[in-house]
């Protein structure tokens, strides 16, 4: 016995020392070394995050996104230097965040650009292109947000579940056009997720986030985290009473709703910033949108016993995240949080992508190049094409 527990010992020494060794190393490039890298001159940088327009009152959320430390000395309005609290304290440490409160008699729907200097004088600044009220959270905007998210994410999802009935009657071939349809479905959801999380990178955050890797990492590390939770589903499915079409429908709901969950954030980011034609405009595309998202749910759930119940509760898993969605967007909008989510969605709808070519490919004598396959893929990426035109 103290041989074998000798042995263990030695493998975690063997595994331990060159962790140990890579640690001294780092602390002596970014201490005593660090010298040796000083090999030009870290140039300061600070992204203005957030623009909130209140009664008389401009505030700029500002974070450092510079390699070095910052003080904030001054802050414009249009060019014109105005007088201006900063809270906690002007002093930014690097991703350290403050508060830059500028009284100023703004007017609704008029452009602004609001400026912050620091103390070597760089200027850094961003564009409102029209301002309005920042939401202050009440009884009536949380009910508000929460009729927009219906509208957009559950009765569309319900309405597209409707199609069920259809589905059970068709043939084989015509059902893998359906299963086939669903991933063309998804696949466009998936490549739409990742386009806007990185537009919202692109725009809001700064270089030192690495937004595009930042972006592919979310989505490999939600495409495996959820792969392996949706194995486990599966297996627990074939021992149990949950049957394998519920268990790919609900992974489907999950993926869907992670989509929506997104959506939902821009509806209400759009909201809270002013736009109203604009949000008016998204909610109208996504409702339109969104009703196909029915149809990718009720593929697999066809193959069993119409089970009202379950559906209804699989619509809701996929199309209630729109309502939680819309209230972080309009009352907590951070364009971090966004990117997070976005990737978090597109990695969901991969892994069910994987799961339901998986399913075809087991039930269609393994024949991936069908006609009613590939067919059903391309008409599924057209269809959340031309629906997608009107958002």
């Amino acid at each position: 016995m103290e041989v074998e527990n000798y042995s263990k010992l030695k493998v975690v020494a063997s595994g331990v020392i060159p962790f140990a060794f890579l640690i001294i190393l780092i602390l002596y490039i970014f201490g005593p070394g660090a010298s040796l890298l000083d090999l030009g001159i870290p140039l300061p940088e600070i992204t203005i995050e957030r623009v909130s327009f209140i009664d008389s009152e401009i505030q700029a959320t500002v974070r450092n996104t510079g390699p070095i430390p910052v003080e904030i000395v001054m802050a414009d309005v249009n060019d014109r230097i105005q007088p201006a609290a900063v809270e906690p304290d002007r002093f930014l440490e690097r991703y350290e965040t403050t508060l830059v409160r500028i009284p100023f008699e703004w007017n609704e729907a008029e452009p602004y650009i609001i400026g912050i200097t620091i103390e070597d004088g760089t200027r850094f600044e961003k564009k409102i292109e029209a301002a309005a009220f920042a939401l202050e959270p009440s009884i009536d905007l949380v009910v508000f947000f929460a009729i927009i998210g219906t509208y957009v994410g559950i009765i569309p999802v319900m309405i597209g579940l409707l199609w069920l009935p259809f589905i059970k009657k068709i043939s084989k071939q015509k059902y893998y056009f359906f299963l086939a349809l669903t991933i063309g479905l998804l696949l466009f959801l998936a490549i739409d997720s990742i386009e806007e999380a990185l537009e919202v990178s692109n725009e809001n955050l700064a270089k030192s986030f690495n937004g595009s890797l930042l972006v592919a990492t979310v989505v490999v590390l939600s495409f495996l985290g959820l792969y392996y939770s949706g194995n486990k589903l599966v297996k627990k499915a074939d021992s149990s009473k949950l049957a394998k079409p519920v268990a790919i429908a609900l992974m489907i709901s999950i993926g869907i709703g992670l989509h929506n969950f997104g959506e939902g954030l821009a509806i209400g980011a759009s909201v809270g910033l002013g736009s109203i034609a604009f949000s008016t405009f998204l909610i109208v595309g996504f409702a339109l949108h969104n009703t196909t998202e029915g149809i990718a749910i009720a593929a697999p759930m066809s193959k069993g016993k119409l089970m009202i119940g379950k559906l209804a509760a699989l619509g809701i898993i996929a199309g209630s995240p729109a309502i939680f969605g819309a209230w972080v967007g309009g009352f907590a909008y951070s364009p971090f949080s966004s990117v997070i989510f976005l990737a978090i969605g597109a990695g969901a709808i991969f892994q069910v992508i994987f799961v339901i070519m998986k399913w075809i490919r087991e039930e269609n004598e393994n024949n991936m190049s069908s006609f009613s396959v590939v067919s059903g893929i391309a008409m599924g990426m057209i269809v959340m094409y031309l629906t997608g035109i009107l958002v």
